[in-house]
């Protein structure tokens, strides 16, 4: 989590929690299915105690995100070789290629 610095009164924020935001727009004729294909955005949300102000921030990748593994709601195990996590359902490690039934 970042240290941040409300830019109104200079206190500092605190770390509400990470959501998802949905993007798109409810259509007319097709209701919801345009945000459905839309997806959502993962934000942490800081709060300033003080004054009430809301920002929202991407939030800062995992060694996995940022080489483009991403996990949602999929339990995470951990490699014995590597020690990375990584969706529990891969066969082989996807940081170190550790097959787990060799």
């Amino acid at each position: 989590m970042k240290q941040l610095d409300c830019i109104r009164c200079n206190r500092k924020m605190e770390f509400i929690g990470r959501e998802k935001l949905q993007l798109g727009q409810t259509g007319l004729l097709f209701g919801s299915l345009p945000n459905l294909i839309a997806g959502a955005l993962v934000v942490d949300i800081y709060l300033c105690p003080e004054c009430g102000k809301i920002e929202f921030y991407a939030p800062e990748l995992t060694k996995g995100e940022q080489q483009g593994y991403t996990h949602c709601d999929v339990p995470q195990k951990r490699c014995p070789n590597c020690g990375e996590a990584h969706d529990f359902d891969f066969p082989k490690c996807p940081y170190c290629k550790f097959d787990y039934y060799d």
